[in-house]
């Protein structure tokens, strides 16, 4: 035990002793590594402990074995991905964020197998989806590394690195850390978090769920996170329609008209454009027409 140890970072290596399960004492190397001491004499110690960790983990996906029937989760244009240590509030922010009823408990482990919500945003639907604790048997790396926005949900500070080096994998995914349950900390304490956390530079957003603090700013931040383009498209004496057709930078009137018309492009004869890139309202344009965001189109086929 070290000296001048947390109460709650003694329990936790109580309960790693008593543990009968890789995933018991994974859940209580999480509790030590959120509560371990600072200090400079245990630097030994919080080494050691990140080491246990990681071979524990690596042990338990050596034995995973992948489920029977288990479904694929079809990733939709927009998706970011809730990841975290057991009982970060992982859930909580799901269903701040969605309109995801997920199972919230206070107990480890909660989530047990990925759970999907929708973020309606700027007329937007963003795919949300909470995975289980990185150190869970059912944690899938696959969705992890072919997210494009990970929210790294945490409440401690030194919580971050220890995620991000799981992560060094996905380098093309934007990196939202997502400091959680700010209610329970006063004023003074804030202020240094927030300190903290801009110091390191990182791209973050401090939250409660409870109180809803953050909420909004992290809205925004997650759907500026996705590099794409809204095209809106109406159809001839009709309003353009409320959702809009989602694609990356650069992108053509032959693009659009591809994930419209799913491979019949070649039956546009030309376009009607209004917006930023059109030189006037109801601009006729060819297929080659470079789009821009907020763009309404109306395509006119054959």
């Amino acid at each position: 035990m070290p000296i001048n140890a947390h109460p709650e970072y003694i329990n936790a290596e109580a309960e790693y002793h008593n543990a009968s399960t890789t995933e018991q004492r994974l859940l209580a190397l999480e509790k030590m590594i959120r509560f371990m001491p600072k200090h400079k004499g245990a630097e030994t110690l919080r080494k050691n402990i990140r080491t246990r960790y990681k071979k524990l983990k690596n042990e338990l996906e050596t034995k995973r074995k992948k489920s029977k029937g288990k479904k694929g989760i079809k990733k939709e244009d927009l998706q970011a991905v809730l990841i975290g240590l057991t009982n970060s509030g992982k859930s909580s922010v799901l269903k701040t964020l969605t309109n995801a009823q997920p199972k919230i408990a206070s107990y480890g482990f909660t989530t047990s197998e990925p759970e999907i919500g929708t973020l309606n945003y700027q007329g937007c639907s963003i795919q949300i989806i909470d995975l289980p604790p990185i150190s869970s048997e059912n944690f899938d790396k696959g969705l992890v590394h072919n997210a494009d926005t990970l929210l790294i949900v945490v409440e401690k500070i030194h919580e971050i690195k220890h995620i991000l080096d799981s992560l060094k994998q996905n380098k093309n995914a934007k990196k939202i850390i997502v400091f959680n349950k700010i209610d329970l900390h006063n004023q003074e304490t804030k202020r240094k978090i927030l300190e903290t956390l801009r110091s390191k530079r990182y791209n973050f957003t401090i939250i409660s769920c409870r109180t809803t603090e953050g909420i909004e700013i992290l809205k925004e931040k997650i759907f500026k996170s996705f590099n794409i383009l809204r095209i809106y498209t109406k159809t001839q004496g009709k309003k353009q329609d409320n959702v809009p057709v989602i694609l990356p930078p650069k992108s053509t009137l032959k693009d659009v008209a591809e994930k419209i018309l799913h491979g019949y492009s070649k039956k546009v004869k030309f376009a009607k454009i209004t917006g930023p890139s059109a030189k006037f309202k109801d601009q006729k344009v060819g297929l080659s027409h470079v789009v821009k965001d907020k763009d309404v189109v109306e395509l006119i086929t054959e």
